[in-house]
């Protein structure tokens, strides 16, 4: 009998001891799930400073009628009345993410939809708003360029480490969901390369969620879970092109397109920039064929070759000619070629203007003028002789 109590009591010792550590590894279980330590909360903390809600102001004018108006038009045959013209102010509301400090921000070209008098209001996380100016756009991918005119530092998504876009992985929906700020929905990466029609608008490589979008949620971030960038809300289809209702279908721009249309989009600026120098030094530069002769001319840049159809590296454009000036009187014309003052060809505004450089009143230049079409062919020359004023 007593070997049997000592070994029914070792029995109760080891569940004793087996309770003890369950007890204690419920404690350690319930102590690791602080969710202030979940990844998905980390992920949006460190994203959520670069979110902003984007608020867009443009005025549409329209013209309406009187329909007592078109009665009398239809019956007799005239109008008494002018047509009135009114004014709308359209308002639209989306989401966005700054992606460098200045302050530069990628959305979608329909939230931002290019106006002339378009007005622009960023809501940051931290509830400041600021103005900010389009800077470019694409219909085609539906991205767009913004900037907050601002001299601070922003918190940002970096584009130079974006997410794989697995299949499976968990992916979270970032932004302005109809109207409310900072608003999340979290779902999985469904699919990739999809192609889409959404009101007639085709999409295409899109990739696929099921994590809610909604209005207000277009130009915002959707991220993974260490808060890299899977893509952009884009749209969310309710029904198939056969009316079939839908659920948890969302479609996001891949993270891939916005960082290849951001670095093409930053490219523009300069570009437009030295596009404008080399305008305002046609005034500078070329003082002295305008002065002598009554011609305005400008750089012919690849881009501006390309436009217009003319030879590359080859000219200086003719960009305006004075009336009654010896130019005008010789049938030089607006958006002719000068290739060579007396016997150098010339590539350059400055080159014009060293050539000139002894020219006076009364000086006699010869100029070779016309157009040479890209590929040489459609040559149209002409040697001209004019006398400086």
């Amino acid at each position: 009998m007593t070997a049997r109590k000592d070994y029914r009591f070792s029995i109760a010792l080891g569940l004793l001891a087996a309770v003890a550590l369950t007890v204690v590894g419920s404690r350690a279980c319930f102590a690791q799930a602080d969710p202030a330590s979940e990844p998905a909360v980390l992920a949006v903390a460190k994203v959520l400073p670069a979110v902003v809600n984007i608020n867009t102001e443009r005025v549409v004018r329209r013209t309406v009628r009187d329909p007592f108006e078109d009665f009398y038009a239809q019956f007799f045959g005239y109008n008494r009345v002018r047509p009135r013209e009114i004014r709308q102010t359209l308002q639209s509301l989306g989401s966005g993410f700054i992606i460098d400090p200045a302050g530069h921000i990628v959305t979608n070209q329909h939230v931002v939809e290019r106006a002339a008098d378009l007005k622009i209001h960023v809501t940051t996380n931290d509830g400041k708003t600021y103005n900010a100016h389009y800077i470019d756009g694409d219909d085609k991918t539906d991205l767009a360029f913004i900037k907050i005119d601002a001299q601070t530092d922003f918190p940002f998504i970096n584009l130079d480490n974006i997410s794989p876009n697995l299949l499976g992985e968990t992916v979270i929906v970032v932004g302005n969901a109809v109207g409310y700020g900072s608003s999340i929905s979290r779902g999985v990466l469904s699919a990739v390369k999809r192609n889409i029609t959404v009101d007639d608008t085709e999409y295409k490589d899109l990739v696929q969620t099921d994590a809610a979008i909604n209005p207000g949620n277009s130009g915002g971030p959707v991220i993974d879970l260490s808060g890299r960038l899977v893509g952009i809300s884009s749209a969310k289809m309710a029904f198939t092109p056969q009316g079939v209702p839908t659920q948890g279908m969302g479609f996001a721009i891949p993270a891939e397109v916005v960082r290849d249309s951001v670095n093409r989009f930053k490219k523009m600026p300069q570009k437009r920039a030295r596009l404008k120098n080399e305008a305002a030094s046609v005034e500078t530069s070329a003082s002295k064929a305008e002065k002598l002769f009554g011609m305005q001319l400008q750089n012919l840049s690849q881009e501006l070759s390309d436009a217009l159809g003319y030879l590359r590296g080859r000219g200086v454009l003719i960009t305006a000619v004075e009336p009654r000036s010896p130019a005008d009187e010789a049938g030089i014309e607006r958006g002719m070629v000068v290739y060579r003052v007396g016997k150098s060809d010339v590539t350059a505004v400055q080159q014009v203007e060293a050539l000139l450089a002894p020219a006076q009143s009364g000086s006699n230049v010869n100029f070779t003028v016309g157009v040479i079409r890209a590929g040489g062919q459609n040559r149209e020359l002409g040697a001209v002789s004019l006398t400086a004023r």
